[in-house]
């Protein structure tokens, strides 16, 4: 079942607009009786953090950080820790510097009277044969072991998006070669691969989804879990994945949290556009005099109101979720540390049959699943530095669940007629270590993954004459290594890295020589300015826990001979900085597949599914599937300069994937083809900022509905997917603007911001809505026949009110 989430009708985004200015005029009101002259009176902020080695991570003692086109600065201390204090409140470019390293700019760094997070900056030391040339780090990221095909964003460009909603789902859509499901879903589509062809981590723990209402096989959901307050910055590789992670296809999406505040404890209220958060920080224990805490924590609380302002103005659905994040870090000596972190949701998804519903809203009201899930993720990591900056390791023990209970009925109203039924629950335990060593001039990393996997299962299909009960429970485990070193006086640095893994459950999976995952890459030094990189690499996953765990009628493993799906990436790209705070790159690759699941009920591969309320899998599959991607990209990003910051992505791309004739390649419903998306921001007077987001999608290749025999399954509507390619939804734009403004009091900070999603009411590309033929009277037409739902406005604006505030 599709969902588009249409507000157009009976709008609840006037009913959030007006609300949430009601609550900001009250709170101020009521500060002003308390205490208006703060509000008239501008009070300074204060920077502080750690300045460290790139490589080894030791703290750099006496580095200076100074804010740009100032005289305010500070100098480490012997704990690599600077302060800088008496800061008027606007933004900065702050810059870190040390004798023997290159300096390192950090653009756009928001300095209010309360509630700043610590900056960190990491310094490379300076090769002494370009020591005339390289004088200062590029800020845009990039390793030995990904130096191409990688963008980082940091927590305030994740923060004021516009139409975002501090979403980071829908944040890294900016990128190049990242696009997304259109309408009320959050996946994360990288160069025409399936959504479930990414990982996540935070902190170094794998986290299966990001999203609230999952869905189970896939990923993606309409809502991001992630509480952007937490987020020091993410980064997304999207080729050239080092061999430390394993189970990727297209993309790695690495999240770093902060630590919590080491000084004193803090707070932070969020309201956006469909929940409310609350985040605390500090140290767990007060230190008794003015020295950082050893142990500190940050944790928060979100909880939705949609459901509440759905009902009120009686909309067919109602979404209602919470989720929690916490983070504890522990100091144990200058060389260890341990931390636990943790994030969880509660999600319900459930009908509200309206008064008087529209065709449109009774398509909805029958079509939509009836999802109750929960998920949670724990993550215990110890960290330790070698002595004299010789390397380092990491061990992280951590564990996730998934529970899902998802309904389809006849009728939904009253919870009749059970059509479809997935109560499951997939639950991992997982041991990672690493260890990286430096000699010389060479890094050497490896490590393994030893995990348990339990899945339970139990499904009844009535349309497919699906019922089955599993219990599944097996090992899966992998061993990596990586050499990295710089070559020819600096000029090229490369990478070569392996990996294999292995489980206990499908018929090969011991034989690790089929997942051997050789990986390649260089980076050249052309010029000053001008850098040549490429990678190559074989990457491999193992299908979904819903089709490993899925039973034949006679009680039998059906897919146990499903082999590990593989993707060979080739990836080239040339680089351009022009000044410092600018980029420009472009970059060909290709990606061509191998052993994906092909489902032989449909015919279709499933990688053309999972971008949908379903489920993923439950059936029998083979793993004879082809498919390919490939395209060039081409970016412009500019940090923050002269107020201004931004970032213009244009990827243009083919996404194919084969079907039972092994040798017939179709176009995948990712093939979109072209994707521009422009970012960016303007930093105006007295702490005021506007932001534009401008997206393009081509047009979108979907599977059209076989009316006779939808007619007598619905409300399961059936695709036919040979037709794949024959039909595409017109192309997709929308431009969403943002206007943020700050105020710094004495001991707390408020920001108010106004964005309009979709400003010039362009239409929602959507496949055509079914419903079936009724009389004047409501009554089903006999004998039952489905017709198209006509009256669809899906062309809103969608203006929003949020407000944070620091303590």
């Amino acid at each position: 079942m599709q969902v588009v989430l249409n507000v157009s009708e009976k709008s609840p985004t006037l009913w959030m607009f007006l609300s949430r200015l009601c609550i900001v005029l009250i709170f101020l009101y009521f500060h002003c009786l308390a205490g208006a002259p703060c509000l008239f009176a501008q009070s300074m902020g204060q920077l502080s953090g750690y300045v460290r080695d790139t490589r080894t991570q030791e703290p750099l003692i006496g580095a200076t950080v100074f804010l740009e086109n100032t005289s305010l600065g500070g100098t480490t201390n012997v704990n690599g820790f600077y302060t800088i204090e008496n800061i008027p409140p606007q933004t900065y470019n702050v810059t870190a510097s040390y004798v023997g390293y290159q300096s390192a700019t950090r653009y756009n760094v928001v300095i209010r009277s309360a509630g700043n997070p610590a900056l960190n900056v990491e310094l490379q030391e300076t090769a002494d044969q370009l020591n005339e040339v390289v004088v200062e780090a590029s800020p845009f990221e990039k390793s030995s072991e990904t130096p191409n095909s990688i963008q980082r964003l940091s927590q305030e460009e994740i923060a004021t998006y516009p139409g975002g909603n501090n979403d980071i789902a829908k944040v890294v859509q900016s990128l190049p070669g990242v696009s997304g499901s259109v309408g009320f879903r959050n996946d994360v589509i990288i160069r025409g691969g399936a959504p479930n062809e990414n990982v996540y981590y935070l902190d170094g723990v794998e986290i299966p989804n990001i999203n609230h209402f999952a869905t189970q096989g896939s990923a993606g959901g309409p809502v991001g879990l992630l509480n952007v307050s937490f987020i020091e910055g993410v980064t997304l590789s999207t080729s050239s994945f080092p061999a430390q992670y394993d189970n990727v296809l297209s993309g790695v999406l690495q999240f770093d949290q902060r630590n919590g505040n080491a000084q004193e404890r803090r707070g932070n209220f969020r309201l956006g556009a469909s929940e409310a958060a609350l985040t605390l920080e500090g140290p767990l224990w007060m230190p008794a005099d003015d020295s950082l805490a050893r142990t500190t924590f940050i944790a928060s609380v979100r909880r939705s109101y949609l459901q509440f302002l759905f009902k009120l103005i009686d909309l067919p659905f109602l979404p209602d979720y919470w989720d929690y994040q916490y983070k504890i870090n522990h100091q144990i000596d200058d060389r260890n540390e341990i931390y636990l972190t943790g994030i969880g949701s509660i999600d319900d998804f459930s009908i509200n049959p309206p008064q008087e519903a529209t065709q449109e809203q009774q398509a909805i009201l029958e079509q939509v699943p009836i999802i109750r899930q929960w998920t949670s993720t724990l993550g215990l990591s110890w960290r330790k530095r070698f002595r004299q900056g010789k390397g380092f390791m990491r061990t992280t023990l951590s564990g996730n669940i998934l529970h899902n209970d998802f309904r389809q009925f006849a009728d939904n109203e009253a919870q009749t007629g059970l059509l479809f039924n997935n109560n499951s629950t997939e639950d991992e335990n997982k041991l990672r270590f690493e260890i990286t060593r430096f000699l010389n001039a060479w890094t050497l990393s490896s490590g393994f993954l030893a995990q348990h996997s339990r899945y339970s299962n139990t499904t009844t299909d009535e349309i497919n004459a699906v019922a089955y009960t599993t219990t599944t429970r097996f090992y899966r485990f992998g061993l990596f290594s990586q050499v990295s070193r710089p070559f020819l006086k600096e000029r090229l640095n490369a990478s070569l890295g392996i990996r294999a893994d292995g489980n206990t459950f499908t018929d090969d999976g011991m034989d690790v020589s089929q997942t051997l995952s050789p990986r390649l890459s260089l980076s050249y030094w052309l010029a000053p300015r001008w850098t040549l990189n490429a990678s190559v690499g074989r990457y491999y996953k193992i299908p979904p826990y819903t089709l490993l765990g899925f039973k034949d009628s006679q009680g039998n493993y059906a897919n146990r001979d499903a082999r590990y799906i593989r993707s060979n990436h080739w990836v080239t790209g040339l680089e351009y900085l022009p000044r410092k705070s600018t980029r420009i790159t472009i970059e060909g690759f290709f990606k061509r597949y191998a052993y994906y699941p092909v489902s032989v009920r449909k015919g279709v591969s499933l990688a053309n599914l999972g971008g949908d309320f379903e489920v993923l899998g439950n059936e029998d599959v083979v793993s004879n599937g082809r498919g390919r991607a490939y395209g060039v990209e081409l970016l412009l990003q500019q940090k923050l300069n002269r107020n201004f910051y931004g970032i213009l992505a244009y990827t243009l791309y083919w996404s194919a994937f084969t079907g039972l004739e092994k040798d017939l390649y179709i176009p995948s419903v990712w093939d979109n083809r072209q994707l521009i998306t422009f970012t960016g921001g303007y930093k105006l007077p007295r702490n005021w900022e506007a932001g534009l987001r401008m997206r393009y999608l081509g047009s979108t290749p979907y599977a059209p509905v076989d009316l006779e025999a939808s007619a007598a399954t619905y409300p399961t509507l059936l695709k036919e997917y040979n037709r794949l390619g024959d039909v595409r939804l017109a192309p997709f734009n929308q431009t969403d603007i943002r206007i943020d403004k700050k105020w710094n009091f004495a001991q707390w900070t408020l920001n108010l911001f106004v964005e309009i999603q979709n400003v010039f009411g362009s239409a929602l590309p959507q496949p055509p809505t079914y419903t079936l033929q009724r009389d004047d009277n409501g009554q089903v037409l006999m004998p039952q026949q489905l017709i198209e739902v006509t009256e669809v406005n899906n062309s809103a604006r969608v203006p929003t009110l949020g407000l944070v505030i620091d303590i």
